[in-house]
């Protein structure tokens, strides 16, 4: 990330000045935690820190990560910070549970979008 290629552009600040939405998706429990306390060790946990344009973060994980009180109260902070949170649907989850914690099927993300402008 700091290995600028370019010496007049950082990349993180560059990148936060031209895009119209900032989407994360899919929003691991990790990428929500250090966004919601500005952790930025990375590309995108730095961009996030930098963005002003419309924010949206679909959280996908386990059922027991995305209900639990951290998490939750993570996603309370970054709603504060005018992200826009599209809730993650009940399903077959990929460790084998069924519940609520997968990313919303990519058509609903898109009309989400769409709905934005």
């Amino acid at each position: 990330m700091f290995d600028e290629k370019c010496p007049d552009k950082i990349i993180h600040i560059d990148l936060a000045k031209w895009a119209n939405i900032f989407l994360i998706a899919p929003a691991s429990a990790n990428m929500i935690s250090k966004i919601a306390n500005g952790i930025a060790d990375d590309l995108l946990s730095a961009t996030s820190l930098v963005i002003r344009c419309t924010k949206v973060i679909a959280p996908a994980m386990n059922t027991n990560m995305y209900e639990n009180y951290i998490i939750q109260e993570n996603l309370k902070k970054l709603e504060k910070d005018n992200y826009k949170i599209i809730e993650p649907r009940k399903s077959l989850l990929a460790c084998g549970d069924f519940g609520t914690g997968a990313l919303e099927e990519i058509p609903k993300i898109l009309d989400f979008l769409e709905n934005l402008k």
